[in-house]
């Protein structure tokens, strides 16, 4: 009887992180450059209640035995990089990205990073940056 609360109980916390998972998605629907993302999950440890092959009765046996799951866990959150809509903008600097890749910009730290989000500017020394001010 335990194990069925311990499975239920791991179902349910898996299932509330792919509902907390899905908002994020359509909390973020608008956001340039967006990618959703799709949460995996993998059984637990099966138990096994009759091996297989064991015997059923006299003259009969169990081919493929009694096994029962012990739950669900979550085990990666996966980014969906399918293209988005393209939508036209006023401003000459907004480009998109047909296909693969990413635009490469520089972080204040100088380390470089990747985004997909097109939306850029110029900054007051006329350099091409991004929204959050990272230089293209």
């Amino acid at each position: 009887m335990i194990n069925a609360l311990y499975s239920a109980a791991s179902g349910m916390t898996a299932q509330q992180m792919n509902v907390d998972n899905i908002a994020n998605n359509l909390a973020n629907a608008n956001t340039t450059g967006y990618k959703m993302r799709r949460t995996q999950f993998q059984d637990l440890l099966y138990q096994n209640m009759v091996q297989p092959g064991s015997a059923a009765g006299q003259q009969t046996t169990v081919p493929s035995g009694l096994q029962v799951g012990l739950g669900t866990r979550p085990v990666a959150n996966e980014i969906i990089f399918s293209q988005g809509a393209f939508s036209e903008t006023d401003n000459p600097l907004d480009v998109v990205i047909q296909g693969r890749g990413f635009f490469q910009v520089r972080l204040p730290s100088g380390q470089t990073a990747y985004t997909r989000d097109g939306s850029f500017q110029l900054d007051r020394d006329g350099n091409v940056v991004t929204s959050s001010g990272n230089m293209l």
